[in-house]
């Protein structure tokens, strides 16, 4: 079983990894808070709950690592150093190793919506998606917001979150 001691240790850890990037860990931090808003609304199980919530800390590990190997931290790099460097922190915080594996799917996967097979993964993914439309270099159009919420998004609290956080009514 998971614990909330797991999800402090894990901030911790993603704190020293984004220590020189600080728009990182800010990201992280709102990227949690949506799931924790998401989980919510959609009454996930506590067990979900911990999945959900130490994948989203962990969502984009890669990127620093990505950018030294790469020279970008775009999202197909995140997903190929991602897992390498979040399982160990996993297994050092006491994760069990069935859920260090689908932590790791979903963290390898996270800018691939197509590998979105169940609610935990969809969670994490409209999380992130939401911080990536209000901040990334999408346009910011409130017909091509509209349709990319209504196109991505599954589940209703995401949706109203979307909704409500890119102001456009529906």
């Amino acid at each position: 079983m998971i614990t909330s001691k797991h999800l402090e240790k894990a901030i911790e850890e993603m704190k020293s990894v984004f220590k020189d990037v600080p728009f990182g860990i800010e990201h992280t931090n709102r990227v949690l808070s949506n799931a924790n808003f998401i989980m919510s609304g959609e009454k996930v199980s506590f067990e979900l709950q911990e999945i959900i919530s130490l994948a989203s800390v962990l969502h984009d590990i890669g990127a620093i690592e990505a950018q030294k190997k790469y020279g970008s931290m775009e999202g197909h790099y995140q997903e190929i150093e991602g897992p390498g460097i979040a399982k160990p922190i996993l297994k050092r915080i006491g994760v069990p190793d069935e859920t260090i594996d689908r932590i790791c799917f979903i963290i390898g996967n996270h800018h691939t919506p197509e590998k979105i097979d169940r609610v935990d993964f969809q969670i994490v993914w409209e999380a992130d998606y939401l911080e990536n439309l209000q901040f990334g270099n999408e346009p910011k159009d409130p017909d091509s917001l509209r349709r990319k919420i209504v196109e991505n998004f599954r589940t209703d609290t995401g949706k109203s979150l979307a909704f409500s956080r890119l102001v456009i009514n529906d």
